[in-house]
């Protein structure tokens, strides 16, 4: 195939051998420009027009044209009909000797068990891979542990996600036993595992994991049934770590105690900047708690969410209040709660201030008849901080935010 471009390939391999061509796969190959290094975007998800889903024979196909391809340092193949076959196949090209691949995004596909474990077996030996998106794929524990046990030896994989991937857990544990020794991961994502246990044991082995862990900038723990004894035990590795940036603790169970552990580790946390407690009850004392935290001399937290709390009009004008005397918070999300008009008058002088940029947060000012109202503006906090780039080194990355503007009376 040396010579042809990639388009030509893949129309040979699926003359060759007998692979039913995939016209949307060859229209997207067909306008690909192979000039330099890039990320081959073949997601199922296209609203603008129906497209025919990748199956197992069309990665058959790619896998066959990839192999030897230095060009494609990416492949985003989110939202497909991939299967266990079609997880063999990609792992064919990472344990090609000359795979480019950096990243890999699997996302909302469905691999389960067996794909798990292949692909875990192909990275065992890679060490070119940055990126591995396999979100929404029903992985289960047992595939779960085949990558615990791949990341043992991986010292080159710097970003794992699986959220809703049905972790259990036992798989939960062992990903935070790794991680006290993995030093080459920087971001993960574990969102929604199934946990039955009301010990939360993984809360302890988690926080023995950052106590040590020099790495990881970016976590994400969200619906994981954290409650306010569980944070307890998190914050007692917090207080401990000096890397993390990214604390994703959204849709849990923490309430006004577990905020008020969260505030004591913001008073020491040197690293801390980015904290999601969306959907949480920490209620009016919780949100005093941060706030004192926010306001306190060397707190370095910039952006904090507390959507849907019910916070009510003493702890939002605390955290108003905060804003005004600590300035390095410049990004907060309040909407959700309880927005009394003292708190739309609060939050308007700071948007009209130029304290609180309409672009970093999710409210906006409006009055009518002499009343103040703050309306939704559907902006929220990044969803990660933390990508690898597929033709440079992985960096801290920016999020562009959507913004639509939707007027509602509370």
């Amino acid at each position: 195939m040396t010579g042809k471009t990639i388009s030509e390939c893949y129309e040979d391999v699926c003359s060759e051998h007998d692979i039913k061509r995939n016209p949307d796969i060859s229209d997207i190959l067909e306008k690909t420009s192979e000039t330099g290094n890039f990320t081959l975007k073949l997601t199922g998800n296209n609203r603008l027009k129906h497209i025919q889903r990748l199956c197992d024979d069309d990665v058959c196909a790619l896998s066959k044209c990839l192999q030897s391809n230095e060009c494609v340092t990416g492949l985003d193949v989110r939202y497909n009909n991939i299967c266990d076959e079609g997880a063999g196949h990609i792992a064919e090209i990472l344990k090609a000797d000359n795979s480019a691949l950096r990243s890999l995004d699997l996302m909302f596909n469905d691999i389960q068990t067996d794909g798990a474990h292949i692909i875990a077996n192909s990275l065992q030996h890679n060490d070119r891979l940055l990126s591995l998106r396999l979100s929404g794929n029903k992985i289960c524990n047992r595939g779960a542990m085949h990558l615990a046990h791949m990341l043992q030896v991986n010292n080159t994989l710097q970003e794992l996600e699986l959220a809703d991937c049905d972790l259990a857990t036992q798989s939960v544990i062992a990903l935070s036993i790794v991680l006290k020794s993995n030093t080459a991961l920087r971001s993960v994502d574990i969102s929604r595992p199934l946990l039955f246990s009301h010990q939360e044991e993984w809360a302890v082995h988690f926080s023995e994991m950052l106590a040590v862990n020099c790495s990881l900038v970016e976590l994400h723990l969200g619906k994981m049934g954290l409650t306010d004894t569980g944070m307890e035990r998190l914050t007692e590795g917090l207080r401990l770590n000096h890397s993390l940036q990214y604390l994703d603790l959204r849709c849990n169970r923490v309430s006004r105690d577990g905020a008020r552990h969260l505030a004591g580790v913001l008073k020491q946390n040197s690293t801390l900047e980015i904290i999601d407690l969306s959907s949480n009850r920490i209620e009016d004392e919780g949100a005093a708690c941060l706030s004192e935290a926010i306001a306190w001399p060397g707190c370095i937290l910039r952006e904090l969410s507390v959507r849907s709390n019910s916070i009510r009009t003493e702890g939002l004008l605390s955290l108003a209040q905060a804003m005004k005397k600590n300035k390095t918070l410049t990004h907060i999300y309040i909407w959700g709660n309880h927005l009394e008009e003292s708190v739309c008058q609060a939050f308007r002088e700071l948007i009209s201030s130029g304290r609180l940029p309409p672009e970093q947060t999710d409210v906006s000012a409006y009055e009518v008849d002499g009343q103040v109202f703050l309306a939704e503006v559907f902006q929220s906090l990044r969803k990660r901080i933390y990508c690898a780039d597929t033709s440079n080194d992985a960096t801290i990355c920016p999020h562009i935010r959507e913004q639509h503007l939707v007027p509602l009376q509370p």
